[in-house]
């Protein structure tokens, strides 16, 4: 049963993420592959594809170190179907660039629970917010889920407010070598982090109207369980679930206002619905329910296939 075998956390299931993560990039990737089929075409895609694998493995870490979910790997399963059931996502190398920084933040954040070293968190996590924004430019509103932590986790000395500042100013330094060196216009590096569209028109297709659906309601329904379920978490740990529904509301927050709308956008979702999800799925005691569950997550990416 599906359940059963992903219910343990073990070895083989990192190589089965991977396979399945492989054959979405390779399928959703193939006609750009084609297009572009030579040696260092090739050598930029297996680095791609790195990037993608490596996303997922530090998913994984912040998740198990800091206990947001049970030792199991449905997590990982969960953040790789996403990737199937939305196989846009892959398309986009600077978003996927922006998604590895936004984790690394969130997983500074999520370490601030323990309350050491507190300076050097809050440092790195706006530090790679602002990394994160020389790729995507909308990947800066994840700044403000840095204050939230701060408020979350009851923080109280006004000087680790300041901190956040520092680190966006050491990133704006090598932003500004970034411009130096480019040649980039600024007003067109600033004016790009306020563009925004309400047009969604380019996401009317069967494939990303059927995926995203499946993604916003499985969250949504199973964001209901979650927020139940943050009472019977230790005291400690209680900042550090409500946490991730910021970020899931950041992410949906990109959804709606990113002015390229292509389905690649959907990344920022994947890791806090991902958590959310498997919170979820844990609870559940009717067996046939969480494999019915699962098995729809796994068959829903195939029959869009064949829309």
């Amino acid at each position: 049963m599906i359940s059963t075998f992903f219910s343990k956390s073990k070895p083989i299931h990192y190589i089965v993420v991977s396979t399945i993560l492989l054959v979405v990039f390779v399928w959703a990737r193939l006609n750009l592959i084609r297009e572009d089929f030579h040696v260092w075409g090739v050598i930029e895609e297996m680095a791609l594809f790195s990037i993608c694998l490596f996303s997922v493995f530090l998913f994984d870490f912040f998740v198990s170190r800091n206990k947001l979910t049970k030792k199991n790997s449905y997590n990982i399963v969960l953040f790789v179907l996403f990737f199937a059931i939305l196989p846009e996502t892959v398309l986009s190398a600077k978003i996927l660039m922006a998604n590895v920084f936004v984790l690394l933040s969130l997983r500074r954040l999520i370490s601030l629970r323990t309350q050491k070293n507190i300076k050097k968190k809050l440092f790195d996590a706006a530090f790679w917010v602002v990394i994160a924004t020389l790729f995507y430019a909308w990947s800066a509103v994840f700044i403000i889920l840095v204050f939230v932590a701060l408020v979350t986790y009851a923080i109280t000395d006004v000087k680790n407010y300041l901190i956040p500042f520092i680190g966006v100013a050491t990133a704006g330094v090598l932003v500004a070598s970034y411009v130096s060196v480019t040649n980039l216009e600024t007003s067109k590096l600033i004016s790009s982090v306020f563009d925004y569209s309400l047009d969604y028109s380019a996401l009317n297709s069967k494939q990303i109207i059927v995926g995203s659906t499946i993604l916003l309601s499985f969250g949504l329904w199973s964001l209901f369980y979650y927020v139940k379920n943050i009472k019977s978490q230790k005291k400690t740990y209680r900042p550090s679930f409500k946490l991730i529904i910021m970020a899931a509301i950041l992410g949906l927050l990109i959804v709606i206002f990113a002015p390229t709308k292509n389905g690649s956008e959907f990344l920022f979702l994947f890791a806090p619905l991902s958590i959310i999800i498997t919170n979820y799925i844990e609870v559940i005691t009717e067996k046939w329910f969480k494999e019915t569950l699962l098995l729809a997550l796994i068959v829903a990416p195939v029959a869009m296939l064949l829309l």
